[in-house]
Formats: structure tokens, C-alpha cells, sequence
């Protein structure tokens, strides 16, 4: 059998007889939509009657009832700037924390890199070396970032307490030192 001609949709192609294929479609589901149709979230536009206007690509709702919106881009973290002056969800708090271990184990990572990198630019394998060695040392820092990041947001939420940006910034760059000392000092020798 030779393939439908361009244009056509196979299923509803002619047969082999001539006579077009016909699909019955499946019955709606009781909520009214269909079965592969995912549900998508429902954003407020601008004409809403609350006046308010829609979410942009850096912020999301935080709760069902709550009408604050959380701070999500990466600028506004790195600036220190919040919408307010201190951040009370457990997303935005884990969020800005983790962006400020990232980004100085970022900066930590790369330094060491590019001194690897140049010292090691005569030997035969040294620069697949240092890009291995980089490489592996900075995913095994973000992932543990990712932890106790989640672990102090965690901490803030159930003391209903808030965080200030600048306390984000110090237990992001805090964590770093922290590995920095540990990763330098003799304690990991005395395991």
C-alpha cells in the first residue's frame, strides 16, 4: 500500500477501496475535557475584575488566596532587590538562597578552573583534567547547595519567620566559605 498523498491526515486518508477512513471520537470525560488535553494553569489577564495585572515571565502565584506574587528572576536576586522588603515563601527564600551558592560557587569554581587550566596547559592530559575535576567538584557543590538551601528556607517557614534579601546573600555565600574552609582544612583527613 503506498503512502497518502501530501496534505491528506493518514487516519482520515482513502482506503484502499476509496472510501475515506472514519475515527468515531471518544465520548467527553464528566469534567468536560479530554482525556490527553493537559490542564493548563489559569492566569489572570489584565481585564480581570480584581484590575490586577498578569503574572510576567519572573513571577508566579504563591497560594490559591494570596494575592502577593513571588520574585523569581534572576536579576532581581543578584541586585538584591525584592517587591518589599523581605521574602515569606518557602520557594522565593529556597530560590534566592540557592541563586547565591550557585553563583559563588560559580565564581570559586572558575577561578580554580582557570589557574588548573593554566598550570597545567603543558601537560599531555592536564586541561582534560582540570575540566573533569571542575566539573565534578561544582556539581557536587550546587547539588549540596540545592539541600541546605532548601533546609534553611525550610527552617524560616516553620518559624514564621521572614528573610531579608541580605540574609540570602549571606547563607548563599556563606555555604561556599563554608565548603572552602572544610575543603582546605584537615577536618575531612580526621573522618
Amino acid at each position: 500500500m503506498s503512502p497518502p498523498p501530501r496534505g491528506d491526515h493518514p487516519i482520515r486518508a482513502a482506503s484502499a477501496h476509496g472510501t475515506p477512513l472514519r475515527v468515531r471520537p471518544r465520548p467527553p470525560l464528566p469534567s468536560g475535557r479530554r482525556q490527553n488535553q493537559p490542564r493548563l494553569p489559569e492566569w489572570r489577564h489584565s481585564s480581570d475584575s480584581t484590575g490586577q495585572a498578569a503574572p510576567t515571565a519572573g513571577t508566579m502565584k504563591a497560594e490559591v488566596g494570596d494575592n502577593s506574587m513571588i520574585n523569581l528572576s534572576v536579576q532581581q536576586v543578584l541586585s538584591l532587590w525584592a517587591h518589599g522588603t523581605s521574602l515569606r515563601h518557602l520557594t522565593e527564600m529556597w530560590y534566592w538562597v540557592f541563586l547565591w551558592a550557585l553563583f559563588s560557587s560559580l565564581f570559586v569554581h572558575g577561578a580554580a578552573g582557570v589557574l588548573m587550566f593554566v598550570m597545567l596547559q603543558r601537560h599531555r592530559q592536564g586541561r582534560v583534567i582540570s575540566v573533569i575535576v571542575v566539573s565534578v567538584g561544582f556539581l557536587g557543590s550546587v547539588t549540596g547547595a540545592m539541600i541546605t538551601s532548601a533546609a534553611v528556607a525550610g527552617i524560616y517557614r516553620v518559624a514564621g519567620k521572614s528573610m531579608a534579601p541580605l540574609e540570602a546573600l549571606v547563607f548563599g555565600v556563606g555555604q561556599t566559605v563554608l565548603t572552602l574552609i572544610i575543603s582546605f582544612s584537615r577536618i575531612l583527613a580526621t573522618l
